[in-house]
């Protein structure tokens, strides 16, 4: 059943800013415009209380009224998107990242974008045990080697149709670079699905065992996941990847 604003217990400034936000959110990657109805049934909301916000939401250029009745997102958000592009910073996002990776799964953590023919690795932080996969900041690796390396090869659309993308949203390898060394990476995504890097764990390969590894693949995708919302990118591409695994 629809809501209405006088029924929510919220302060009446936060509640009315959610409900904007809620309006704003049920646009899609894939709406040209949506029509008040449609706005409804996503939000829940009645069209009374719909049109007062999108009042404020038009005198913002957060929404436009369209000449059929649509509404449309407006010229504010990609002014906002500029905004949040030219701040952004991987040194704020990554290095938190890879340390969780580090904390959950006890093994060394990487993330590593493309040089040419190479991969280059922009951060690092090292497992806390003593035998332990020697990655440091800086080094330059194959690109045809090692699962961040296939990962900056197989899921770069300037290089492959997402079309064709692997099925599964990780690559996983063993011996690769180095003997006895094993890996898990999966493709870090930014606005417009470009690739920004690879994410990757890293450790001796006897500890990426049958049991272990599913966790290590949990972590890794939370992870690539949460860094790809956090880059403006569209992390549904890894829920999707989820449900077509599950089914």
């Amino acid at each position: 059943m629809p809501s209405d604003g006088g029924t929510d217990r919220k302060a009446e400034g936060v509640a009315a800013v959610d409900r904007a936000f809620a309006i704003l959110n049920a646009f899609r990657a894939t709406d040209v415009s949506l029509t008040l109805n449609e706005i409804a049934q996503r939000t829940g909301m009645y069209k009374s209380t719909i049109l007062r916000l999108i009042a404020s939401l038009a005198n913002a250029h957060c929404i436009v009224r369209l000449d059929d009745g649509s509404y449309q997102l407006g010229s504010m958000l990609l002014h906002w998107g500029g905004i949040y592009q030219a701040a952004l910073r991987l040194d704020d996002h990554v290095p938190p990242m890879l340390r969780r990776l580090v904390l959950e799964t006890e093994e060394g953590a990487s993330f590593f974008t493309r040089e040419g023919n190479l991969r280059v690795c922009l951060f690092r932080v090292d497992s806390p045990r003593s035998v332990r996969d020697h990655i440091r900041t800086g080094d330059l690796l194959p690109l045809d080697r090692g699962a961040a390396g296939r990962v900056l090869q197989n899921f770069d659309r300037t290089l492959v149709s997402p079309d064709e993308f692997p099925s599964q949203p990780y690559v996983f390898t063993v011996g690769e670079r180095e003997p006895d060394i094993a890996a898990i990476a999966a493709p870090v995504f930014g606005p417009q699905r470009s690739l920004r890097g690879a994410l990757a764990i890293s450790g001796p390969a006897a500890r990426f065992s049958e049991d272990r590894l599913p966790i290590m693949r949990r972590a890794l995708l939370k992870a690539a996941s949460d860094l790809t919302r956090r880059l403006g990118g569209d992390s549904t591409i890894f829920e999707r990847w989820e449900r077509q695994a599950g089914e």
